[in-house]
């Protein structure tokens, strides 16, 4: 088959869909399939369009489903299609959703958010990585907890920095932020929290190399988000091992699972600092959250992920 994949996120972009697109148009191709992706669609007649996005990418769902009503279209829901813009644009979001044969989502709770009319088209793939070589020595010096994604809004990505501005002297606590500014009002107050905040280190966009080195050195994990529609990074720390503390949004107990020890109330500031200090004082409580983790992990393998949309897509051709 000739597959079409339709991601808003330009090519080299470090953004998460552009690596999901990539990532899936990978396992398409080692099953035989050519892939072709794009940012826009300019009416080709694919044998079957993937669009990641419902709301960004309605415009090329739109149109394949009019040029070709025959041919099979998936459209990949994300963080922001389920849990903004189909409150903010549902009919444009909804559009999508309807015109779709298959929805695919990246975690379990995912279907809370869909009309019951459409859930039966759901299919639940889970986003993977690929396993770390081996651990590094963590600093001795400090207790370094990363936190990975860009600096927006939905990721409320200042709350670990804001969670150990009044640690005890004790405390070696030290967060690590990976991730791009989404503007530049981002960028300055992650920019006055290093002046202000000595226990807090920006170091911007970075090679996802380096971030594997941060799970490799790192003691946790925050993921301190709003809203997700299935964090990778859950997927990337959990196959290395690497505890995660996350906020208690739909989208990290869809991965992690309703019994998970790591949880906080969202933007709970006072709640974070606890865990924090908790994941330091108490080695018998990360060790949980890597067990629990581990029992997580997999469902967060390329091989289990690459089936999963090998089935999809033969399931349609089918069809």
């Amino acid at each position: 088959m000739h597959i079409g994949m339709i991601t808003p996120a330009p090519p080299r972009s470090l953004s998460g869909n552009r690596a999901s697109a990539t990532r899936w148009a990978g396992f398409l191709r080692d099953a035989g399939h050519k892939v072709t992706i794009a940012t826009g669609y300019d009416d080709a007649e694919y044998d079957l369009l993937i669009a990641l996005h419902a709301w960004r990418s309605a415009t090329a769902v739109e149109r394949f489903a009019a040029l070709y009503p025959e041919k099979p279209l998936i459209v990949a829901l994300t963080g922001t299609d389920l849990y903004r813009y189909i409150h903010s644009h549902p009919e444009t979001t909804l559009r999508s959703i309807e015109l779709a044969d298959r929805l695919v989502v990246l975690h379990d709770l995912a279907y809370l958010a869909i009309p019951e009319a459409f859930r039966e088209k759901i299919e639940v793939i889970c986003q993977s990585a690929i396993p770390l070589k081996h651990r590094l020595s963590p600093a001795k010096r400090s207790f370094d907890i990363c936190v990975v994604g860009h600096l927006r809004e939905e990721k409320d990505p200042l709350r670990a920095a804001y969670a150990v501005r009044n640690l005890p002297q004790s405390s070696r606590i030290r967060i690590l932020q990976y991730g791009k500014a989404h503007n530049a009002a981002w960028a300055q107050k992650a920019r006055d929290e290093m002046t202000s905040n000595p226990r807090y280190k920006w170091l911007g966009e970075r090679p996802h190399w380096q971030v594997r080195q941060a799970y490799a050195r790192c003691r946790a994990m925050v993921l301190s988000s709003v809203m997700e529609g299935g964090a990778n990074v859950i997927s990337e720390a959990t196959i290395a091992g690497l505890p995660v503390i996350a906020s208690d949004i739909t989208g990290s107990i869809g991965l992690l699972g309703r019994n998970y020890a790591g949880y906080y109330p969202v933007k709970n500031t006072e709640a974070l600092q606890a865990c924090l200090l908790r994941a330091e004082a108490e080695p018998g409580f990360l060790q949980q959250l890597r067990k629990q983790g581990d029992t997580q992990a997999k469902r967060f393998t390329p091989a289990q992920e690459s089936a999963a949309w090998q089935r999809l897509v033969r399931g349609l051709r089918r069809e």
